[in-house]
């Protein structure tokens, strides 16, 4: 009770007469004597209960409370709480229960919208379709690069097999030829000859006038120049065209190459043809040399009597073939052959170059389009 309790209490008191009987609050809440054990009035009144004058005991003067002011005390019985502290605010949880924390309100404005919190499983499954994402992206680029590299396999296999395909066509066709003609005489061949092989021999030991009016059929000096080579007889070499004969589209003109020493006679005559002008056809190296044997009928025509059989080609075809960088496609056959004959008691050396050239056909693919050239030589 506040002190202001109090004197209203002692103020009331003052105005009630003595004699008035009824219970103020004097009496209810009346000091208790020295000599007074608490309760004793209650006791005296019937009233065994405890009284607010119990609850409301004396304090002492020593303690510096108001003579007749009373301190509270409150009840310190252990089975009920006392009623005035119970309505008091308490920090504790009520029966002892622990009230779980609040989550953190966040403050997004009056219009806004808290901000959502992901799931995990959420962020679980957009990692794994980021994984995916690059996974595909990889083998995308993998596919791709798979698909360069057969391309690319696949075109340098066609290459070579179209290569391959034309050389076969090529030895196809030239050995059906070479069957037809084989043991036929170069005049019944499918070409039809064109020119006649100069007499060679009978230009050895002439001067280089008295040689090309020889030789007849428009011979032509087209080129001349000196020789200094050490060891060598020949001091000069004369080209002669022979203009009078039909020129080759691919060959040119036929040609007599003639030497001649110091003296200025004539030690040394070459000639050179098409093998199609000579009468030769779309014959293959090999069926040109041993079974057509064009190196010996050609020195015969100019004059060097050798035997059939005297050219042999080496056993190794690629000792005179030579192939394109891919090894598979004939580019050139080149082949030289020599032997020695007797010529009026006297023996002279003969040398013959034969040359296929498959440039050109392996170009426009035809095979009509083959250089074949044939030379022959005379030394004295």
């Amino acid at each position: 009770m506040s002190k202001h309790s109090f004197n209203i209490a002692r103020g009331a008191r003052k105005q009630q007469p003595e004699g008035d009987a009824s219970l103020g609050l004097t009496e209810a809440f009346a000091p208790i004597g020295a000599g007074d054990a608490p309760g004793q009035r209650g006791a005296a009144d019937g009233d065994t209960s405890l009284g607010l004058t119990e609850a409301f005991a004396p304090v002492a003067a020593s303690h510096g409370a108001h003579a007749a002011g009373f301190k509270y005390q409150g009840d310190t019985s252990e089975d009920y709480s006392d009623p005035v502290e119970s309505l008091e605010p308490r920090d504790e949880p009520v029966f002892g229960d622990e009230v779980p924390a609040a989550a953190p309100v966040q403050n997004c404005g009056r219009h806004g919208k808290p901000e959502p919190v992901e799931h995990p499983h959420l962020k679980k499954s957009r990692r794994v379709r980021r994984v995916l994402v690059i996974i595909v992206a990889l083998l995308a680029v993998l596919a791709c690069a798979l698909g360069y590299f057969a391309f690319q396999l696949w075109n340098e296999s066609s290459r070579a097999m179209v290569q391959q395909t034309q050389a076969q066509q090529q030895s196809t066709d030239v050995g059906n030829l070479s069957q037809d003609n084989s043991g036929k005489d170069a005049a019944s061949a499918t070409t039809a000859k064109k020119t006649e092989v100069p007499n060679l021999v009978g230009v050895l030991g002439q001067t280089q006038d008295a040689a090309i009016t020889a030789l007849a059929h428009g011979a032509t000096v087209t080129s001349s120049k000196d020789v200094n080579e050490e060891g060598n007889a020949v001091k000069k070499s004369v080209t002669v065209a022979l203009t009078a004969e039909p020129a080759d589209s691919r060959s040119g003109t036929p040609t007599v190459y003639l030497g001649l020493d110091a003296d200025g006679k004539v030690i040394q005559a070459g000639y050179s043809a098409a093998t199609a002008s000579l009468g030769y056809g779309s014959l293959s190296f090999a069926d040109a040399v041993k079974n057509e044997h064009i190196v010996e009928k050609t020195l015969r025509e100019a004059g060097v009597n050798v035997a059939d059989g005297s050219a042999k080609l080496p056993s190794d075809k690629t000792s005179y073939s030579t192939y394109a960088s891919d090894g598979i496609t004939l580019v050139k056959e080149n082949c030289s052959f020599n032997g020695t004959v007797d010529i009026n008691g006297a023996a002279h050396t003969w040398s013959s170059v034969l040359m296929y050239d498959y440039s050109t056909a392996n170009a426009s693919g035809n095979l009509a389009d083959t250089v074949r050239i044939i030379y022959i030589y005379i030394n004295a």
